[in-house]
């Protein structure tokens, strides 16, 4: 089986691209990871030598000033210390509602510094009363106090921040990823684009040869390789014209000289028989050289083709064809070209399909458009009744130069014809599928995309 595609991915779909911008993205988590873990493990001790100080310096001056303070000025002092500080001073009752202290990972390194401080018995709550704040207990003599301190003067980055601040580096990271993924897949994208245009037979506009070095080296032996491409297939275009000119002009005028000479029936058949395969040889290396300008594609009833070529082939007396072509099966094409490959389909099937038993060609081709709007596609096939090919040499027939004769039988030629075939579907975008048919013979199936898909 042979099939053959067209693809056109752009640098989005490209594997590398992909590849490039997952690695760097791990490697950004990972570097991510790491640096929250450094900052996490440096930033501990300080972090809770700085907050127990804070809380330290605050329970200390607040017992100062309430000690010292005249008794008739603590309650205009209290309220300096919540007007001013923040700083609130309740009496600790026995049966106040107290919840534990918050459990992070900082608390049980400021509880330790606290205590060593002001002593033992010093007590921490996240809620009084359910009154929401940071309360450290202190004693006056043998009164015991509640010091709050709104939570905002003691608190670091929250987890929330945390991850508000991962998420936006990670997003950062992962644009910058992908804008340099960009940079390192594009060029090969241009290039990839470019050398499927040349393998169309078109020519592309010229890289940019800007960039690293690598790419630019890169870039200007293309530019230099398709500029010798182009001068190459100018060159094989003056080339087929005198091969045509000066091959068959000697023929012509050996096939008027065995005209006029004066020959016996048998030798002057002999000799024109080989004139004729000579000059069919010739047509078949121009048609194989004869290049595909896809820009010359025009809209073909590939239908009305298939029945012109038909009606030709059932001329002679060894082929028996039966059709089924649907109408307005319509492609973007070359018709002298698709015209071409039907001609030398329905011949390959002519001289080697021979149905067993006879001298008779039985050929069925049939013609249908299948798929929806916007993937419609025209699908051809040829089949013969003859004895078909070894599975093992199918991927032969497709070479040129290449001759069955042993499974197809004897014929002349030059083995051109499928590789003619190929070599203009190729330029076409379309795919040929080559297999044995089921009920014995071979099978030549060509989809091409309809001109309004």
């Amino acid at each position: 089986m042979i099939a053959i595609a067209s693809q056109r991915p752009g640098w989005l779909k490209s594997g590398l691209f992909w590849r490039t911008f997952f690695l760097l993205g791990v490697l950004t988590a990972l570097s991510m990871a790491a640096w929250v873990g450094m900052i996490s493990v440096v930033q501990r001790a300080p972090q809770a030598q700085q907050i127990a100080a804070q809380v330290i310096s605050v329970v200390t001056i607040t017992h100062a000033a309430l000690t010292h303070s005249a008794p008739e000025l603590r309650r205009e002092l209290l309220f300096d210390l919540v007007s001013n500080e923040g700083i609130r001073i309740f009496p600790l009752e026995p049966d106040d509602k107290v919840e534990a202290a918050p459990d992070n990972w900082l608390m049980s390194d400021i509880e330790s510094l606290v205590k060593a401080k002001l002593g033992a018995d010093t007590r921490f709550s996240a809620r009084v009363n359910g009154v929401a704040g940071f309360w450290v207990s202190f004693k006056i003599d043998d009164d015991q106090y509640w010091l709050m301190l709104e939570r905002e003067r003691i608190r670091g980055l929250t987890g929330i921040q945390w991850l508000g601040w991962a998420s936006l580096v990670s997003l950062l990271s992962l644009l910058g990823a992908g804008f340099i993924s960009r940079l390192i897949n594009l060029p090969l994208a241009r290039l990839t684009e470019a050398a499927r245009a040349i393998a169309k037979g078109k020519l592309p506009a010229p890289l940019p040869e800007k960039g690293p070095t690598e790419i630019i080296e890169a870039n200007r032996s293309f530019n230099q390789m398709a500029g010798d491409l182009q001068q190459v297939e100018s060159d094989r275009v003056v080339l087929l014209a005198g091969i045509s000119h000066d091959l068959r002009t000697p023929l012509a005028r050996m096939q008027l000289e065995v005209e006029m000479a004066h020959l016996s029936d048998d030798a002057r058949e002999g000799i024109q028989s080989d004139i004729a395969q000579m000059d069919a040889i010739i047509g078949q290396f121009l048609d194989y050289a004869k290049p595909t300008e896809a820009a010359n594609f025009i809209e073909v009833d590939l239908g009305a083709l298939l029945a012109d070529s038909t009606r030709e082939a059932t001329r002679m007396p060894d082929v028996r064809i039966t059709t089924d072509i649907a109408p307005n099966a319509r492609v973007l094409g070359n018709p002298t070209d698709l015209k071409r490959v039907i001609n030398n389909l329905i011949e390959n099937a002519r001289r080697y399909g021979k149905t067993a038993g006879s001298e008779i060609s039985d050929i069925d081709i049939d013609c249908h458009v299948k798929g929806g709007h916007g993937s419609r596609h025209v699908i051809v096939r040829v089949q013969d009744h003859g004895s078909g090919v070894p599975h093992e040499r199918i991927d032969d027939l497709l070479k040129p130069f290449t001759r069955l004769d042993t499974a197809r039988g004897q014929a002349n030629g030059a083995g051109l014809g499928l590789a003619i075939v190929h070599r203009v579907l190729l330029r076409h975008g379309a795919k040929l599928l080559v297999r044995n048919r089921a009920g014995g013979g071979l099978l030549i199936q060509i989809t091409m995309p309809a001109a309004n898909a």
